[in-house]
């Protein structure tokens, strides 16, 4: 990024540590299928090689089954499925995720989705009768797909556990932990793209207005809304902000995105007036020792959590959308749709959204695109 000017708001904290955010709670859903009967698994095949061919199948088919159970909604916790492992499988994980955090330099998002995809793969394995990795090949990783494609796992959920499979093959054999890359000719579905619900540019301004008032949460909770439709970042960047990523002078801010990627996303008028506010009477009644540099604080004056962010957002759209409220996502779908309807470069909005691919970007040109034949199909004579 450019230098940027000093800006009288932006204190000089440049190097400042970022006050945490808040993590997972390390479950996920049960959609993976997993582990009501993993005791009773392990003790099933302790002691034994490999089982017959007949035997496996029946593992197999207990895998299905707990994947059945898994799709009810249920949630498991990882990091007891991670302990029942042998203690090489555990320290393969935690060799993986090293390589995922420091070498691959993945968000906590994505290594924490992995280290679930991996962990449960790996309990696949062991309920299959195999104790040690060397016995996880394309047979298997293909019985494991067919497993959870038949408890009901989406084509998306697929796709996922496919890619983090692949990525630990690879990574697997180049440290020699298995003989082959076993997953290099590993399929998976086409993730399915739905068209995302976006808001009409009335109804995202309604939603902003909605949220007036001279209390500090009323302050914080409309400049969130001004800055994820102002400017189409994600809510974990947004919570990421501090103070000195602000360049109100040219009304930027310096955001991180995924992978460490910076960027300059702009920001407008009523962002601004919104930002103002927040900075003067809003932020100094919350702030405490421990707010550090984070722009946007809790009541207890600690960096903003994404719930909350997610929760002020869902409230301020709930009487729009169809009465169900929209996520932070949705406003960023809602700005994207409508820089597109106004006439903005579909590369410029590629990198104002911080998207790594154009065909990532090229989804809002469908929701214009239906908003256009929608409009021709009412209005002209011949539609």
């Amino acid at each position: 990024m450019p230098a940027r000017p000093r800006d009288h708001a932006a204190p000089a904290g440049a190097g400042t540590a970022r006050t945490p955010r808040q993590g997972g709670d390390g479950a996920v859903p049960v959609a993976a299928g997993t582990a009501s009967r993993a005791a009773s698994d392990s003790r099933a095949v302790a002691g034994k090689g490999h089982r017959p061919a007949a035997e496996g199948r029946s593992g197999t088919a207990t895998s299905a089954a707990r994947a059945g159970r898994a799709s009810s909604g249920r949630r498991i916790d990882l990091r007891a499925l991670r302990q029942e492992l042998d203690p090489q499988l555990q320290s393969v994980l935690a060799d993986f995720e090293r390589f995922l955090r420091l070498e691959r330099n993945r968000s906590p998002h994505t290594v924490q989705a992995y280290l679930g995809d991996i962990t449960l793969l790996l309990h696949h394995l062991r309920c299959t009768g195999e104790t040690d990795l060397a016995g996880l090949d394309l047979r298997m990783l293909r019985g494991w797909l067919a497993s959870l494609h038949q408890a009901g796992a989406s084509r998306t959920t697929l796709a996922r556990r496919a890619a983090a499979a692949r990525t630990f093959s690879t990574w697997a054999f180049q440290n020699r932990l298995l003989p082959a890359d076993v997953a290099e000719l590993l399929a998976s579905p086409r993730p399915h793209r739905s068209i995302p619900a976006v808001l009409s540019a009335g109804e995202a301004g309604q939603a902003i207005d909605s949220l007036d008032g001279d209390e500090p949460e009323q302050l914080r909770d409309r400049l969130i809304l001004e800055l994820l439709y102002g400017t189409g970042i994600r809510v974990a960047e947004l919570v990421s902000l501090d103070l000195a990523d602000l360049d109100r002078s040219r009304r930027v801010l310096r955001v991180i995105g995924k992978g460490d990627k910076q960027r300059t996303v702009p920001y407008g008028i009523p962002a601004e007036h919104a930002l103002h506010r927040w900075l003067t009477a809003g932020r100094p009644a919350w702030v405490t020792p421990a707010s550090g540099q984070a722009l946007l604080l809790g009541r207890r004056g600690g960096r903003l959590d994404q719930r909350t962010a997610r929760r002020v957002v869902n409230e301020a759209t709930a009487d729009l959308a169809g009465g169900s409220g929209l996520s932070p996502h949705g406003l960023r779908h809602s700005a994207a749709t409508h820089l597109l309807d106004g006439g903005a470069d579909l590369r410029a909005v590629q990198e104002l959204l911080g998207h790594a691919s154009l065909a990532t970007t090229q989804i809002y040109t469908h929701v214009s695109m239906d908003r256009l034949r929608a409009s021709f199909s009412q209005a002209h004579p011949r539609a």
